[in-house]
């Protein structure tokens, strides 16, 4: 299993329009992808890199709240701008204007010669309403009959050349996607289409971001969709989709790896059926929430289930983390997810501290400030969790302790221990706008007298006893969102 890596987020369609017009993903200049190298990041994740059905652009694009989101991000928009969703796709074919699949395979190799691996996007709930598989491969998808599309012709949809009814894709929490067709996970043909796509996208990545992962679940799907179901004569399969997807990829392919969008608490489930990863919302929430009880209790869930949480402040589908946490709490923020255990995940733009959240049917961005000091905190954090410590390294939650009885600030302090051979790091962070004060007693077998502490984030060096740390602990005290991150070697 990839031990602790991190990940970065493209916004294909937008970020490649910075180089030359025109430009494949084979003739981006290596340089950036070395680049990303160097700063430690592993796993990169081009988003939206399929072809997608243009031709729907105009009658699902432009809803009231579609329009206002535009408006709120790009003030300058116009019609061309809009490109639709990149998750209501034809096919699996890469979209012509970044290439072909044989691209898509020289990309992955271009990659791998520097350490790095590729993620594409897997999107197993639907494809475009308008894709050619409605005619092609009809069996594929959650159809429907004159009766439900009638009742309700915002979720169901008549395919234009077959006449055929069909299901929109949808969450069960919110309306139906109207760019999209359902596929239907309770009939066996879909799911060997879905599990041979898969296998498919082996030979040009390493790896598949599951965009809402949960829909295909058993129950989810049974719930969202019954009553359709019940006019059908399809029925709860035995197995889950992703057991005996995933098994069979790996069987076929080991070190593919699977990341899951997955919210609901579903996120233990889906590890139990083979996910590699799944992303850890939760802990964003409560970090934005400033619950702290709630972050420090997430903090002690297994190791296994933390190895496979994808830590994340931002992506696509979130607001920015400057907008969401402000400046100095981000930068707090930004040293706690990238010191914790899993998937470290990192979006295109945070940075460099943008603020604007760009709806993804936009193919265009508003110009905005680069924050130098933000950038200088990410290179800072990156260089430091670079190390081979961060990714082998045995971790180990703390637990501040007051200095006082009167003081309480230790409260505010999350702190942890990472240690490797004789090389060892102890992160502490004020998760506060106040100052901290706390007492922190970590593993510590020493022969000397004193220990020198190095803090990386400013290279100050501390010297202290070792017989004080042991008995009562190491003295701390931060400003607001402040942090340490001693560097010490026994």
């Amino acid at each position: 299993m990839l031990l602790n890596p991190k990940l970065f987020e493209i916004n294909t369609r937008v970020w490649i329009k910075q180089f030359d017009k025109g430009i494949k993903l084979t003739e981006i200049p290596i340089s950036i992808w070395e680049s990303f190298a160097g700063k430690g990041i592993d796993i990169i994740w081009l988003l939206g890199v399929w072809e997608t059905c243009p031709g729907l652009i105009e009658k699902c694009c432009f809803s009231p709240d579609l329009v206002a989101s535009y408006s709120r991000s790009l003030k300058d928009w116009t019609n061309e701008d809009v490109i639709g969703s990149p998750f209501a796709i034809n096919d699996y074919n890469v979209n012509p204007q970044f290439g072909n699949w044989d691209d898509l395979k020289k990309l992955r190799q271009t990659l791998n010669k520097l350490g790095l691996k590729l993620f594409i996007d897997f999107i197993p709930n639907h494809f475009s309403a308008g894709s050619k598989l409605l005619n092609t491969n009809p069996e594929i998808f959650l159809q429907a009959d004159r009766e439900l599309y009638e009742r309700d012709p915002f979720t169901f949809f008549q395919a234009g050349s077959s006449g055929k009814y069909f299901a929109h894709g949808r969450d069960p929490l919110f309306p139906a996607w109207t760019d999209t067709a359902q596929v239907n996970y309770f009939n066996q043909q879909a799911r060997d289409f879905m599990t041979g796509t898969l296998l498919k996208l082996t030979e040009v990545c390493d790896g598949v971001r599951c965009d809402m992962a949960m829909l295909p679940l058993n129950n989810v799907f049974e719930n969202t969709w019954l009553g359709v179901l019940n006019k059908t004569s399809f029925t709860k399969p035995k197995d889950e989709f992703w057991k005996t997807a995933i098994e069979k990829v790996k069987e076929h392919s080991p070190g593919f790896i699977f990341m899951a969008e997955a919210y609901w608490d579903l996120e233990w489930d889906l590890q139990q059926l083979g996910f590699d990863f799944t992303y850890d919302k939760r802990l964003t929430d409560r970090l934005a929430a400033y619950d702290l009880p709630g972050v420090k209790a997430h903090l002690m869930a297994d190791n296994d289930y933390q190895l496979k949480s994808v830590r994340f402040l931002e992506n696509h589908d979130e607001v920015r983390a400057v907008s969401k946490f402000g400046k100095k709490q981000s930068f707090a923020a930004a040293i706690l997810i990238s010191t914790i255990q899993g998937m470290k995940f990192y979006y295109e733009g945070q940075f460099d501290g943008k603020k604007i959240k760009l709806p993804l049917q936009l193919g265009r961005e508003p110009e905005e400030k680069i924050s130098r000091s933000l950038t200088e905190h990410y290179n800072k954090i990156l260089r430091i969790t670079k190390e081979n410590i961060f990714r082998d390294g045995r971790w180990v939650l703390l637990e501040p302790e007051p200095v006082s009885n009167n003081n309480f600030s230790s409260e505010f302090i999350f702190a942890w221990h990472w240690k490797l051979g004789r090389d060892n790091r102890v992160i502490v962070i004020n998760y506060s706008d106040n100052v901290a004060y706390c007492r922190l007693k970590f593993e510590l077998k020493s022969a000397s007298k004193e220990l020198r502490l190095t803090d990386l984030l400013t290279n100050e060096e501390y010297n202290r006893s070792v017989q004080e740390i042991q008995s009562l602990g190491l003295y701390v005290e931060l400003k607001c969102f402040h942090s340490h991150i001693f560097s010490f070697t026994l």
